[in-house]
């Protein structure tokens, strides 16, 4: 089976955020995305502090899309969450969340 075939997207929906989020499995992780980069300071770290809310466990991943790496959220996650952070090659950012 093809990852993109395994990767169903489902729109959901999260409290207090404004940006579209979608969920997906692979291989027993569920996965929470969204696409930032279009967007305006604050509302990138406010729709992310939000949707963190919904990790609650190490099989859950919060997927954001920004236009540059989002350095100040990291202070404020820092005691719940790591990062994992890679530029794309557009420049924008594909940083994965997940809880410690």
């Amino acid at each position: 089976m093809q990852l993109e075939e395994r990767m169903k997207k489902e729109k959901i929906s999260i409290p207090m955020t404004t940006l579209d989020f979608y969920k997906y499995e692979i291989d027993g992780i569920i996965y929470y995305e969204f696409d930032a980069t279009e967007c305006s300071p604050p509302e990138p770290m406010v729709n992310t502090l939000n949707a963190l809310r919904m990790i609650k466990n190490e099989n859950e991943r919060l997927v954001g899309y920004f236009f540059h790496e989002p350095v100040p959220l990291y202070a404020k996650i820092a005691d719940s969450f790591v990062h994992e952070a890679k530029e794309l090659e557009n420049g924008d950012y594909k940083i994965t969340f997940k809880k410690t």
